[in-house]
């Protein structure tokens, strides 16, 4: 069942988005050459308390995680696309890192990603990212009353595919509000004017993800999380919490 949110919930989820935008900040400013995986969550988990947000991740057991996840923030490096664990694992210069991350306040959620390089970045990862903040800015304006689902993944997948770049279409963006994950399901990849008609109310993430080599494949690492590139090249993300409204679409996962 789709729930459509009031404005006053709106709110409250902007009130979440406020705390999802700094844990970005926050964990931009501390991601570094030596710096583990472990440490930005930590980072992330002192944003939260102190907002008194609650994490939408931590504990969290779909179908297809092989645990419940343990950690406050996904962090995914180069060929790891999606949902990567904050282990151990020290990051290096030039690394490709993805940051997703979700909060909740008064019982509601918002969900946004962001992607960057940590110390020197290459010509061709920034223009990876700058393609997918232009992905996600394509379906964001998508987002208004009378359009479609479909719209929406063909505003995203259409700036992806004309770098030439790949597109997964099986881990896409979703429903949020009183869950992290309701319906509906928001494609990376769709045809114009089919699917849901959006009505002033409906709050997606959109999220869409894209692939350097070209390759629409990916696989699952050993930890059972792990979203990787098949072909091992570099993977990027971008997300925000959206509101489709009558006075168009309200990001509410900005700073």
């Amino acid at each position: 069942m789709i729930e459509l949110k009031s404005p006053t919930e709106i709110d409250v989820m902007r009130a979440a988005g406020r705390v999802v935008a700094n844990v970005h900040a926050e964990v931009r400013e501390h991601a570094a050459p030596g710096v583990t995986l472990r440490d930005l969550d930590e980072v992330a988990r002192k944003v939260m308390d102190e907002a008194g947000a609650i994490s939408s991740f931590l504990g969290y057991h779909p179908r297809f995680g092989a645990t419940p996840f343990p950690g406050v923030i996904c962090t995914s490096v180069n060929d790891v696309m999606l949902h990567g664990l904050p282990t151990d694992h020290r990051l290096r210069d030039g690394d490709l890192l993805n940051v997703d991350c979700g909060a909740a306040i008064d019982g509601f959620h918002a969900d946004a990603a962001v992607s960057f390089v940590v110390g020197t970045a290459s010509a061709e990862d920034l223009r990876l990212i700058d393609t997918v903040e232009r992905s996600l800015a394509a379906g964001i304006e998508a987002a208004v009353p009378g359009a479609h689902m479909g719209d929406i993944a063909h505003a995203t997948a259409a700036v992806g595919r004309a770098a030439g770049y790949g597109i997964q279409n099986d881990f896409g963006g979703h429903g949020i509000g009183r869950a992290m994950h309701e319906e509906p399901f928001v494609p990376n990849e769709g045809v114009p004017g089919r699917g849901l008609r959006l009505e002033p109310g409906l709050v997606i993430a959109i999220e869409p993800s894209l692939m350097a080599g070209g390759d629409d494949r990916y696989r699952m690492a050993s930890d059972g999380w792990s979203l990787c590139t098949a072909d091992g090249s570099r993977g990027v993300h971008a997300e925000h919490t959206v509101a489709v409204t009558d006075d168009g679409p309200r990001i509410l996962t900005l700073p």
